[in-house]
């Protein structure tokens, strides 16, 4: 079978065929098949493979691998025997819309910019294209207007398969220099790219096209957008989302930010007063403790990592000639802050690490982490390793 002449370029739109199996062979990802003729679209130049079926086994994936297109199916078939294949078709003319779309996105960004598509990746829900240059960000709506005239304007697309020498003289996109049988798809007006993809016939097919966000990337431009019928699957779980977060919100859909924005500004004036609470009521464990032979020890329920390291600042300015350790129960162990000016303090905590099943550390006099322990290992290994008694509060 000639290169760039298979049935999935002749008709891209054959969704159902007939063809014989010339091999047939086990390999590590089930059974690899090779067809005199195929339907089925080989993975290649960003555009995922088809999927489908060939009789009753299912079509996995499908490679060129040299001059052989492999199909990756999970049973065995009959060499010589023919078989019937199914495209996945929702699959196939999804890919189709969005690879024709990019083709005249991709155009747009060339002409205005001189900039060229250095990356295409065709995810199942989006489609990302890199740019060897920065688009301004303020063009973006811009370009997915004009993406979207082009549709509207219906355009056939050209196909073809220049000479070498009509190909010197052609200019068109191409990622590196080509030679031989090259095919060139064209988009009048917009694009001309040599690409081995599959596209629609019309560009009206492709439906509408959205960008979804524009970031700097590498010195250049990344783009994410979808369309055709995957932008409106997006379309339509955007839709369920947005009603979603309107309900909890008790807004309308299109003040939903700013329900969103007085929802974190009023958890900010609550985290606030809670902060407040919680201080106050760490004054009020501080002022009941004592300091014996030179240690305090605390637990304390519900305190954060941050309110542990809080309160133990809070009792090395009580006790500043004091080894403090603050404890938290979590499940399995204890989160700890302990604060010290004995300078064997980082030796002290890699001894408690070990013992306590242990994990954390620090500097200036503090470390914090977490030992998975019980409370009474906690105490005991806190006493040996300072060597004194310790004062708890209830807990």
């Amino acid at each position: 079978m000639e290169t760039m002449q298979e049935l999935f370029y002749r008709d891209p739109y054959a969704r159902e065929f007939s063809a014989t199996i010339t091999s047939c062979r086990e390999g590590k990802k089930g059974f690899e098949v090779v067809l005199d003729d195929t339907a089925f679209y080989p993975e290649g130049g960003g555009q995922p493979s088809d999927e489908g079926t060939l009789g009753e086994a299912k079509v996995t994936f499908v490679k060129r691998v040299g001059p052989e297109i492999v199909h990756y199916i999970d049973k065995p078939l009959e060499v010589g025997s023919t078989v019937t294949g199914k495209i996945d078709w929702e699959r196939r003319f999804d890919n189709m819309q969005n690879h024709t779309c990019e083709h005249i996105f991709s155009g747009l960004v060339h002409q205005k910019y001189k900039f060229e598509n250095v990356g295409f990746h065709m995810d199942p829900n989006d489609i990302t294209v890199d740019f060897s240059g920065e688009i301004p960000m303020e063009a973006i709506p811009e370009l997915e207007k004009l993406v979207n005239q082009a549709i509207t304007q219906d355009i056939d697309l050209k196909i073809e398969f220049p000479s070498e020498e009509v190909l010197q003289a052609m200019e068109y996109r191409s990622k590196k220099e080509l030679h031989g049988v090259v095919r060139i798809v064209t988009v009048p007006d917009y694009d001309r790219c040599a690409c081995c993809g599959t596209h629609v016939r019309r560009s009206g097919e492709i439906g509408m096209f959205k960008i979804l966000d524009a970031s700097k990337h590498r010195g250049g431009t990344r783009v994410r957008f979808v369309a055709g019928e995957r932008a409106r699957r997006d379309y339509d779980w955007r839709v369920k989302e947005i009603a979603k977060v309107s309900a909890l919100f008790s807004a309308k859909p299109n003040e939903i930010a700013k329900a969103a924005e007085n929802f974190i500004e009023e958890g900010k004036v609550k985290d606030q007063k809670a902060a407040q609470r919680t201080e106050r009521y760490l004054q009020f464990v501080a002022a009941g403790l004592k300091s014996e032979n030179g240690v305090v020890t605390v637990f304390e329920e519900d305190l954060t990592p941050f309110e542990l390291k809080r309160f133990a600042v809070m009792l090395k300015e009580k006790f500043p000639e004091s080894s403090i350790g603050v404890f938290s129960p979590i499940e399995g162990g204890f989160n700890y802050v302990i604060a010290s000016s004995d300078p064997e303090l980082p030796k002290f905590s890699k001894s408690l690490n070990a013992k306590l099943n242990g994990r954390g550390g620090g500097r200036d006099g503090m470390v914090q982490g977490t030992y998975r322990v019980d409370k009474e290992a906690v105490e005991e290994a806190f006493d040996e390793i300072f060597l004194k008694g310790s004062v708890q509060s209830k807990y």
